[in-house]
């Protein structure tokens, strides 16, 4: 009989998670297998979307599921532990906060509708560029007012899934790093319609894992001045409601992953013999399982909390870093005891398992790096001088 491992699973949410793991079960891992490198997950992405799940984030009034956070987690939660890579749609749901909470009505009226329905995909978030990495604050893609709207001149890097995006959530500066007093300030969120607009170039970026990331380039883009989200200088506070989200979804897809290695491990220990027993039975092979899935059971009480704070629109920062930190170290900690417990079998690509270990293995460094993290930690929790 196959594991079956959770941390608890909420009452509340078990009916979300048996609907999408039967959506799941109809692409099982060879369909996921067959797309490497780099092919895009069209079908999967396309029925996720029929199925109302992609538009979970979206109030009802607009046609969207009406979902909170912590229901959307487990949305991304089950897809991870079916064995499929939620990276390829995950980000039509956080980007979501910015537009939700800071967009205007026309916006929302305009754009909301047509992503719940499928006939809009939203899920390219420019924010990173080459020069900048984690320092937000030092951009250079800058957006000008013109007689149009705006032009924008810049380039982005790691704006995943940018080629299978009708819509991009694009942060620019509006006002140069040199004449601001709080360097996150001059900040500006724009939304820009990538089937419209001229001077967008896209290269796709091959990866150790199939994350469709790409590097864009703005060439004298021209958006008109509607396409401004939310207040002028303020960019860079109204994507942390994306950012916050992105942690605590991420983390989620962690929790998923965990799952996914621990239910494999756990019944090939059992089964798998030699010297004349199951390999489980050996202290070696079974501690570090049972400590995995002890640090996914803590990660997942943060990611809980965190989520539950985000969606009574409190603070969360601190809680939502910390579930992604948690749930990020606490997924390849499971990812290596199912690679050893499985030893040369961990590494045949039919196994699944170093497809997984592949993926899950970026989110100690995206959406952002543990060590910084850490140093959010040390500075504005514990109260440690600055250390970057």
């Amino acid at each position: 009989m196959a594991a079956r491992i959770d941390f608890g699973i909420d009452d509340e949410h078990e009916g979300i998670r048996s609907e999408v793991r039967r959506l799941c079960d109809k692409y099982g891992n060879e369909y996921w297998r067959g797309l490497e490198p780099d092919r895009y997950p069209s079908e999967f992405v396309d029925e996720l979307t029929r199925q109302g799940w992609l538009g979970a984030l979206i109030p009802e009034e607009y046609g969207g599921g009406g979902l909170s956070l912590r229901g959307a987690c487990v949305i991304l939660e089950e897809i991870a532990a079916s064995g499929g890579n939620p990276s390829a749609c995950h980000a039509q749901m956080y980007v979501m906060g910015t537009l939700l909470r800071h967009g205007t009505a026309e916006q929302k009226a305009r754009y909301l509708p047509a992503i719940a329905s499928g006939d809009l995909r939203l899920q390219a978030f420019g924010v990173t560029e080459p020069t900048a990495g984690s320092e937000t604050a030092r951009i250079r893609t800058r957006a000008e007012r013109v007689p149009e709207g705006w032009r924008i001149n810049g380039q982005k890097i790691w704006t995943s899934r940018a080629l299978y995006s009708d819509l991009m959530i694009l942060l620019a500066r509006t006002t140069p790093y040199d004449d601001v007093a709080k360097k996150t300030d001059g900040m500006s969120v724009f939304l820009l319609d990538l089937r419209e607009v001229r001077g967008v170039t896209i290269r796709p970026i091959p990866t150790m894992m199939n994350h469709n990331s790409t590097e864009v380039f703005f060439d004298d883009v021209v958006v008109p001045a509607n396409a401004l989200v939310g207040q002028e200088g303020m960019g860079f506070r109204h994507i942390l409601d994306g950012m916050n989200a992105e942690r605590i979804l991420i983390a989620s897809e962690c929790l998923g992953d965990g799952r996914f290695f621990l239910e494999r491990a756990v019944d090939y220990a059992s089964i798998r013999e030699v010297f004349g027993r199951p390999i489980g039975a050996n202290q070696g092979v079974q501690f570090p399982l049972a400590r995995a899935y002890a640090a996914l059971s803590a990660a997942d009480l943060v990611r809980k909390r965190a989520a539950d704070l985000f969606d009574a629109g409190r603070p969360c920062g601190t809680e939502a870093n910390m579930a992604k930190l948690l749930a990020s170290e606490a997924s390849w900690a499971a990812a290596n005891a199912c690679l050893d417990t499985h030893g040369g079998f961990g590494f045949a690509a039919e196994y699944d398992i170093e497809r997984k270990f592949r993926e899950t293995r970026l989110y100690q460094v995206a959406p952002i790096n543990n060590n910084l993290v850490l140093a959010h930690l040390g500075q504005h929790v514990l109260g440690l001088p600055k250390s970057y």
